[in-house]
């Protein structure tokens, strides 16, 4: 008895193996070899920050997709995106360097706590928890998702805020993607101007939580010779695209109107002033002194 069973089991096995084999050379899909090479070239971080899953999807779709460009990598950065062009025959092209930037000054805003928080310790947790601790219901939380979904180290909580490393950061994105509250968004790292806000409110409903944040008042959007300036999704948003194009000949007088000076100048030596007058400057901000680096 125990033999016979012994004997069918083995007997099923090959049979199911032999049908394995036979699938596996009938249903065989041959792939392209440039895309190894291409996957090898390369960083290996699988951040997600060109729009795939991984380092491999990407060299997949940059080799089968006519219309993909060599330089979606952006931790790997110039030099990758050259061999990746290189490889696949394709012009590199132009790319203007990015930077995770955060939009909120809640420490100099002075923004108090509705009650402490003793429950996981993260932000998308918290933000479960009437909008997070904070009076401030799009300050950043503090407790660090984005630190964690960081992969190259760029990322640290000090005094409940997060900073960046514009040195160590690529742009991946996975901050961003991460942060509940959007306060973190990805700039050129030459852009020249910035707000320091992520809220959506009004008036004063800002002024009873925050001493620094935007108020939404427009005059910004109403100086702005290039007319880059606008409302998205109920708080300010910059196309720096348009900025840059227009350049320093508007004097940065969206900066000047602002009546909360929470939008600021950014890479101060790039910034273009009357010769009476001294640009804004904010060293103590850890994400805009090197911003250029």
């Amino acid at each position: 008895m125990i033999t016979a069973s012994v004997v069918t089991l083995f007997s099923l096995g090959f049979v199911s193996a032999g049908v394995l084999a036979i699938a596996s050379k009938v249903l065989y899909v041959e792939e392209d070899p440039r895309i190894e090479v291409v996957t090898e070239a390369l960083p290996g971080a699988n951040c997600g920050g060109c729009g795939f899953a991984g380092c491999e999807a990407y060299a997949a779709a940059v080799i089968n997709d006519p219309d993909m460009p060599p330089n979606k990598c952006c931790a790997g950065g110039p030099d990758v995106a050259a061999r990746v062009a290189e490889l696949t025959g394709k012009a590199a092209g132009d790319s203007d360097p990015m930077v995770a930037f955060r939009r909120c000054v809640k420490v100099e805003g002075k923004v108090a706590k509705k009650f402490e928080y003793f429950g996981i310790m993260s932000c998308a947790a918290a933000k479960m928890v009437q909008d997070g601790p904070d009076a401030c219901k799009y300050s950043c939380l503090g407790f660090g998702d984005c630190v964690r979904a960081c992969p190259f180290d760029a990322m640290w909580i000090e005094g409940d805020l997060v900073h960046i490393s514009p040195e160590k950061c690529t742009s991946c994105g996975s901050c961003v993607r991460t942060c509940p509250n959007s306060i973190l968004e990805l700039i050129p790292r030459r852009s020249r101007v910035m707000v320091f806000c992520s809220s959506q409110d009004k008036g004063k409903a800002v002024k009873d939580v925050c001493e620094a944040g935007c108020i939404s008042c427009g005059a910004c959007i109403k100086k702005c010779p290039a007319q880059c300036i606008s409302m998205v999704d109920e708080r300010i948003h910059i196309d720096h695209k348009a900025c840059l194009a227009y350049g320093p000949s508007c004097e940065e007088v969206c900066v000047e109107k602002c009546p909360r000076d929470i939008l600021r100048c950014l890479n101060p030596d790039m910034i273009s002033a009357a010769p009476e007058t001294e640009p804004a400057r904010y060293p103590e901000e850890s994400h805009v002194a090197d911003l250029q680096a």
